[in-house]
């Protein structure tokens, strides 16, 4: 059961650092961790315009139903498992 004080946040996680930076940003809505700075940098602006769109559509993270954060995430061009492939 989730507890209903839990937020929904994105999570970003990248893998592609060459360097000995530890990249962490926290903001509304989204926890992103790693990566190079390109990848960093990049993951920064898919969340934060994520967060734009859910502020057009006037609705919080915690609103959204599933189908429309994959539609939001599909046009920013961020990468999600398919619902088959999270065993649905």
């Amino acid at each position: 059961m989730i507890d209903p004080k839990t937020k929904k946040m994105l999570l970003g996680v990248g893998f592609d650092a060459k360097d000995e930076h530890k990249r962490v940003t926290t903001g509304k809505n989204f926890l992103l961790a790693g990566g190079s700075q390109e990848t960093h940098e990049c993951m920064q602006e898919k969340a934060i315009k994520f967060n734009e769109e859910l502020g057009r559509r006037g609705k919080t993270m915690d609103e959204v139903c599933e189908k429309e954060f994959r539609e939001i995430a599909h046009r920013l061009d961020m990468p999600m498992p398919s619902p088959e492939q999270e065993g649905k």
